[in-house]
């Protein structure tokens, strides 16, 4: 479970380590970031529509988007094949999961985005200090 105050300060850290490249490597970040860094709203309105698991999706999570998408489908599979309650428990157990996502999203997406940026980060110094063979 993600820890609003430990992802909070894994931000900050990379926001002095940002602060302490040179002005190239600080472009070179801020371009990199730009396409890596996710929205918090956009995927909490994606998050909005429950059944798609498009959220899943944008922080490129296939795996978890696919398995949303087939117990939805398979909960209303079950409702129309008069498998009533095993559908309706489906399709609420990914509302219930899916309503957490919605509540924590902004940390969820904090914790993504700390995650690529000190990728980007650990890219741009790693080329910076070439290897000696």
């Amino acid at each position: 479970m993600l820890k609003t105050h430990v992802v909070e300060e894994q931000e900050e850290q990379i926001r002095k380590q940002v602060r302490s490249l040179t002005d190239e490597q600080r472009q070179t970040y801020y371009k990199l970031a730009a396409t890596k860094i996710k929205d918090p709203d956009t995927y909490a309105t994606l998050n909005y529509i429950i059944m798609a698991g498009l959220h899943h999706f944008y922080l490129g999570r296939i795996g978890r988007g696919l398995l949303n998408i087939a117990v939805f489908s398979a909960g209303i599979l079950m409702v129309y094949l008069q498998f009533i309650e095993v559908g309706i428990a489906l399709i609420l157990g990914i509302v219930v999961f899916e309503l957490y996502e919605l509540f924590r999203s902004q940390i969820i997406v904090k914790h993504y985005n700390n995650i690529a940026s000190q990728k980007i980060l650990h890219d741009i110094v790693a080329d910076q200090n070439p290897k000696v063979d």
